[in-house]
Parts: C-alpha cells; structure tokens; sequence
C-alpha cells in the first residue's frame, strides 16, 4: 500500500500569495519521522507538498487500481498555505479527487478553526464554555463579560495573538492587535482562574480517550499555556503531568464534554481539545484542534505514550482509524 505524508514546508506552490498567510508548519524533523514509521512498517512512502502540485504528484505516485479504486492514502499533516480555512483545503483537494486521507474532513476543520463557531456548537451540545464575545476593532465593549479576560484571534490556534487583558484600555489595545496582525476579528472571553487540561481522542466510533494531560503553571503570573510555551520560547515553560491527578468524577465530565465537543464539530479520526477547570472543578472547554500536534514534545503524543503507544504504533494507529473509516478494516501492512 502507497501512503503520501503531505505537509507544508515551502509556501510557494501558489498561483498568488493572497489573504492571511499560516504561520503554523509542521518541523521538518516530525514530517521525516512520520514518513519514516510508515516507510519501516511496510508501506511505500513518498511526502508531498500541500500546494498546487499535489494532485499531479498523487495521481503519478498512487493511480487508482483496474476498477479506479485508490491505491493509496494521505496521511494529512498539511495547516494549508494561506486564508482564513487553510485546513481545509489539502482535504478538500483530496475529497474532490477521490483520494483518501487522515484526519478531519473540510468541514470539520472549517468548523474546529473557527473559534467562535466551536463556541456557538458547544453551547448547543450542552458543552459548558467561558462567556465570550466577538470583537472587530479596539473601540468596542465587550459587554457583560467579567475582567480579566483573554483575546485571541478568531481563525488561529497554537495560542497565536494570545493576550490577557486586565481592563478596558488594555482590551482595544489587544483586540486591536489581533485585528492588525491577523486579518481577522477577535474572540473575547472571560478567563476562567483555576486549572487548564487536555484531552487527546483516538478514532471514530468507538472513540478512545488518552490519558488526561495537566498544564503545571507553578508560580507563575499568567497561568495560560502561550505561544512561547508550546514553541519552546519560554523561560518558565509549565510542565506537563501525565496522567493528570483529577478524581474520577472530574475525569469523566472531562472525557464526556470532550466527547460532545468532537461530535459537536464533526471531527474525525484523532482531536485534542482544551479545557480550564475553575475553583470549584467546574470545566470550561476552550477549544478543539482538529490538528493536534504530532511533534515528539506535544500534549498529544505525551498522552499517547502514557497510554503505552510508541511514536511509530501511534502514527499506525491513527493511519488504521482512517482506513477503517473509508474501508471497513485497518491499513494492510
């Protein structure tokens, strides 16, 4: 079986450079791994850019058999090049052209990336979320949300443009940033005070959960996971515990809001999402990424490991999720 790695490392495989470029990419050294597990476990394995030269490189690499069946699959690691959806346009491509992949579909990561539209769904699925409000310049109010709050762009994840504000002069600062940087509105909401967790999940139906993750903020000031903080740009990074120490009624609400939130947002094969648990252990999810990082450092693939995965029987497990989603039974190795 053919599997292409497709991820975006050059961002020049455009007609134009136009709209808001991404500023999240994959480290060349986590597209070789995964291409390499995949290669020691049997599969003929080539990486790909997600740009404009994709299909004709699908097409040559894995042409669809005597009866036009694919040959192959995606594993998608693609965050798109440029605009307010870019994850969804390496799935849309392969959708369109009848290739399978890894990961969520257009629509799910249309939904995922934009924050305020996850907020809306959760709140509908009965999902307990943080008040919030949507911000387009710094001359506004946010109305009935109580300081301190944070400010983050609408379409961005990897805590990008992340800002906690204390007061109405620092809120038109920080929304006014956002909008400036990002080519986008503002999402407001309240700032829950307490602890902050994630929750990895595995697969479609039935749907496994990793073990819990806790960000340690010790002493420090901003108890929020920042940009610096996953990139590794941090003084004071929090540190990670695995599993987290919660009791076991806080790690099922955990788990169930986790649940709705990945149902909610029409996700598939694997997500992560994000939640702050206040004072009093009442949880507050914050998001979902629908493109959890598969870095060696990342919250994901530390659940992973604590559930006993290897790097490589992960990656393998994810690819087995997807086969079976298109095709009734894990990859043929």
């Amino acid at each position: 079986m053919k599997i292409a790695v497709v991820s975006n490392r050059e961002f020049t495989g455009t007609i134009n450079r136009f709209g808001q470029v991404s500023p999240e990419l994959y480290g060349n050294g986590t597209v070789t791994m995964v291409a390499e597990v995949l290669s020691q476990s049997g599969y003929e394995v080539r990486v790909f850019e997600g740009d404009k030269t994709l299909l004709e490189n699908l097409e040559r690499f894995m042409p669809p058999d005597a009866d036009g069946q694919p040959t192959g699959l995606v594993f998608n690691m693609a965050y798109g090049i440029q605009g307010e959806c870019r994850y969804t346009h390496v799935p849309a491509m392969l959708e369109m052209a009848g290739v399978p992949y890894t990961g969520s579909s257009p629509f799910g990561h249309a939904l995922a990336l934009d924050k305020v539209v996850t907020k809306v769904l959760m709140q509908q699925a009965g999902v307990p979320t943080a008040g919030f409000a949507v911000m387009s310049d710094g001359t506004g109010g946010a109305d009935g949300l109580r300081f301190p709050l944070v400010v983050k762009p609408r379409h961005e994840s990897t805590s990008y443009g992340l800002h906690l504000v204390n007061d109405a002069a620092e809120l038109a600062e920080a929304v006014t940033a956002v909008v400036d940087e990002y080519q986008q509105e503002a999402l407001v909401e309240e700032y829950i005070h307490g602890r902050e967790f994630c929750v990895g999940l595995i697969g479609n139906d039935p749907l496994e959960f990793l073990p819990i993750v806790e960000s340690d903020f010790g002493d420090r000031d901003v108890k929020l996971v920042t940009w610096a903080d996953k990139f590794m740009q941090s003084n004071c990074e929090p540190a990670k515990i695995c599993p987290a120490v919660v009791n076991e009624g806080l790690a099922a609400k955990l788990r169930d809001i986790s649940l709705k939130t990945f149902r909610a947002c029409h996700c598939k094969d694997f997500s992560r999402v994000d939640i702050r648990v206040d004072e009093d252990d009442n949880p507050y999810v914050l998001e979902i990424n629908s493109m959890a990082s598969l870095g060696a450092t990342s919250s994901y693939v530390l659940a992973a490991q604590s559930r006993g995965y290897t790097f490589a029987s992960m990656i393998n497990r994810i690819l087995d999720v997807a086969h079976r989603r298109y095709f009734a039974e894990p990859a043929p190795r």
